[in-house]
């Protein structure tokens, strides 16, 4: 089963749509409530990749100010979504949004419910999607994932070599990633599932020697289908190692100053009208961007999804959004 239409979606769907159109003549005003919503499975990642603040380790991502930092990871320690949380938000979105995405910073397997989480989603005919480095995937867990109706599951693998895959996926294991795409196809063959198996590779200049190759074997490697994304990175003005020699395939393009500059959207934001971010603690952010945390709406364990979603700290930032002045906007390339 895939999204279920239903008729208070649909309405829900169509109040979204009216006042984004009304953004585009600078009318901020929300009566709909989230198309979509991001729910942040675990705050921790077992991988240390160098352009991620989870695998950054660092200390100003204030919803996880409890993770132990180590690079080993107990179970008993990770911060996770807790299926009470996830109950919560899960009520108020089923009968007027349309995908869940189990990700946001952490690692999603990390969660040891969320099969039970997806196949929940799956039953309130919300269409569901989950990324992952895939190190802990095992036979048995993409039985479960397959088994409990997961839509579409994107497993990252940033190189087809152990150098090119090492130099961003830090702490990963390529061999693993490779045998999680073949579990993950077995699982969907023998459940007859219809899950897409996406293979994602970020564009990076350690890796760009391999695309030609990437799109010849994703589906040998058992995947469904291949995207490529574009690298954010931090340090980037003077350049960066990780960019790549084609600047059409980087986010960041060299100045007349001889400096590099973000590419800047020429549109309206779209994901402040139609969706938010739930983290393990029930913070409501406004997109994946915010990863620090710094606009948060408020918290789902004291007000409503609802009332979070159109309250005054929502609209000031969507009025902000309009003029890409926050930061997180600027670094926006979606």
């Amino acid at each position: 089963m895939s999204v279920v239409y239903l008729k208070s979606r649909f309405i829900n769907a169509l109040k979204c749509y009216w006042n984004y159109a009304l953004s585009l003549f600078g009318l901020v005003r929300i009566s709909h409530a989230p198309l979509f919503v991001s729910v942040e499975p675990a705050a921790v990642c077992q991988l240390r990749c160098p352009e991620c603040p989870v695998g950054l380790r660092q200390s100003s991502i204030t919803h996880q100010s409890s993770i132990n930092r180590t690079s080993s990871i107990v179970q008993s320690s990770i911060p996770t979504m807790s299926l009470d949380l996830w109950h919560r938000v899960l009520s108020e979105i089923r009968d007027t949004a349309f995908i869940v995405q189990f990700y946001f910073q952490g690692e999603p397997l990390l969660n040891k419910d969320l099969p039970k989480m997806i196949a929940e989603a799956h039953e309130a005919g919300l269409y569901t999607i989950v990324s992952t480095n895939a190190q802990a995937l095992t036979p048995e867990l993409a039985k479960a994932l397959a088994a409990a109706g997961l839509n579409r599951i994107i497993v990252s693998m940033d190189g087809l070599s152990e150098a090119s895959y090492g130099t961003y996926r830090i702490g990963g294991n390529l061999a693993q990633t490779k045998a999680a795409l073949l579990y993950l196809r077995e699982a969907k063959e023998q459940l007859k599932s219809r899950m897409t198996i996406e293979l994602q590779c970020l564009r990076l200049r350690t890796n760009e020697h391999e695309w030609a190759e990437f799109k010849r074997r994703y589906k040998q490697l058992g995947a469904d289908r291949l995207v490529f994304k574009t690298a954010q990175l931090y340090d980037y003005a003077n350049g960066h190692p990780l960019m790549p020699s084609d600047e059409r395939y980087s986010r960041y393009i060299k100045g007349a100053d001889g400096l590099y500059h973000r590419r800047r959207l020429s549109r309206i934001c779209w994901r402040a009208w139609s969706g938010v971010v739930v983290t393990t603690n029930g913070e409501v952010l406004p997109c994946c961007y915010d990863k620090s945390c710094a606009h948060a709406y408020g918290n789902i364990k004291v007000s409503s999804l609802r009332e979070l979603f159109g309250n005054e700290k929502a609209l000031a930032f969507r009025r902000a959004a309009l003029q890409q002045t926050p930061s997180i906007c600027q670094e926006c390339y979606k």
